[in-house]
């Protein structure tokens, strides 16, 4: 049986490998880098729960690993110009967790464990320049001119996906103004922050930008918004991070950066997930780019990346066809959600400005509106296809 090859070694890439060996297939992954690469900070922090039972579905006991390690926290707030409008907390998880928060490295590592575990073949420094199909399989060829050949493809190649650009599928949607900064910062000894996720609009402490604190194993996340005048030397560098940090998180932390990196506004999805003869199947972010409001990027690729191993196993061209179908509705649909959230985060009308200083004036006495101020910025989650992956 000749292998299924997996193009590009991510969290997407790792998980459709692991997919596919859950299925009896022989798996060669093919990564651009060498096998030790460092891997820096990430965006992907949460790994929902219908994300976890998809994984332990690929390999049992997989789901227990990442949550013993990751972290649970059960309080939320939003805030105001300075002024909380919203908090919950809730009680611990009796069963599976709703998520779990640790860094994209910490689950590429164990999802990479988990493949070496299932007899992933793993070849490093294999950068794909050319990929060809046919009706009977495809043929991918390597900057070094190393080729392979195989019945199935898999492109988990992110966003500058060579294995979608020589196939010739295009790209479609909008690129957004503005970006926003993401810095990973490790704990103070001894003085770790509350447990606690903040979303803030209008910090005063960064000139009215709005500010989102995410706990993760060993340390927290900072999400500032930017505004569209912003330069990324103002406040995208180290030396930027460390001048605005402690007006947000306080003292002692500009010194304890894991990470800093911009991301702007992309919602972009492929024309189509599969080629004409159904013989390679996009997931993640080689299909699809939209800011990761309510955690929607890996989390959608894992769901792709599961389809896919699916497909694949079924060994049908119907069955690829109707991956490609139900996952880039999938991405039509997370697209356009992250565009609602966005038009919230960022707003163009005046009359949402002026909804979103009523609601934070009312909370007080409408608990409902500080409910819409904090759920908003994720964009909606109903509606989204009855596919793998639930919400994504």
């Amino acid at each position: 049986m000749n292998p299924v090859v997996v193009v590009g070694a991510g969290p997407v890439g790792l998980s459709a490998a692991l997919g596919l060996r859950a299925r009896g297939l022989p798996v060669v992954l093919l990564e651009a880098d060498p096998e030790g690469r460092e891997r820096p900070g990430s965006r992907a922090l949460f790994v929902h729960r219908e994300t976890l039972a998809l994984l332990d579905g690929m390999q049992p006991g997989l789901a227990a690993e990442i949550t013993s390690y990751g972290r649970t926290w059960q309080t939320k707030r939003t805030l105001y110009r300075g002024r909380e409008v919203y908090s919950r907390t809730f009680p611990p998880p009796s069963g599976p967790p709703p998520f779990t928060s640790l860094r994209q490295v910490d689950t590429e590592r164990f999802l990479r464990a988990a493949c070496e575990r299932a007899g992933v073949e793993f070849v490093w420094d294999a950068r794909v320049r050319g990929v060809r199909t046919t009706e009977t399989g495809t043929f991918l060829t390597c900057a070094d001119g190393r080729e392979w050949s195989c019945e199935y493809a898999v492109a988990a190649d992110g966003a500058r996906s060579a294995v979608r650009r020589g196939l010739g599928i295009p790209m479609e949607g909008e690129r957004g103004e503005g970006f926003h900064v993401v810095v990973d910062i490790a704990d103070l000894p001894g003085a770790e922050l509350p447990s606690e996720r903040i979303f803030h609009y209008g910090h005063p402490g960064v000139g009215g930008r709005s500010v989102m604190r995410v706990p993760f194993t060993g340390g927290f996340q900072i999400d500032l918004q930017c505004r569209d005048d912003d330069t990324q030397e103002d406040f995208g560098t180290r030396e930027a991070v460390g001048r605005w940090l402690p007006a947000v998180v306080g003292d002692g932390y500009a010194d304890r950066l894991l990470w800093v990196s911009t991301y702007r506004f992309l919602r972009m999805v492929a024309a189509s997930f599969t080629d004409s003869h159904r013989r390679v199947l996009l997931v993640g972010e080689a299909a699809h780019l939209f800011p990761p409001f309510g955690a929607r990027g890996m989390n959608s690729g894992i769901a792709d990346a599961a389809a896919a191993a699916e497909a694949i196993g079924a060994g049908t061209a119907e069955a690829v066809a109707a991956f490609a179908e139900v996952r880039r509705a999938a991405g039509l649909f997370n697209s356009a959600a992250a565009g609602t959230a966005l038009d919230h985060l960022r707003p163009r009308r005046r009359t949402v400005r002026l909804r979103q200083r009523a609601a934070a004036a009312l909370a007080p006495v409408l608990p409902s509106c500080g409910s819409w101020l904090e759920h908003a910025p994720y964009g909606p989650r109903g509606g989204a296809p009855a596919v793998a992956g639930g919400r994504y």
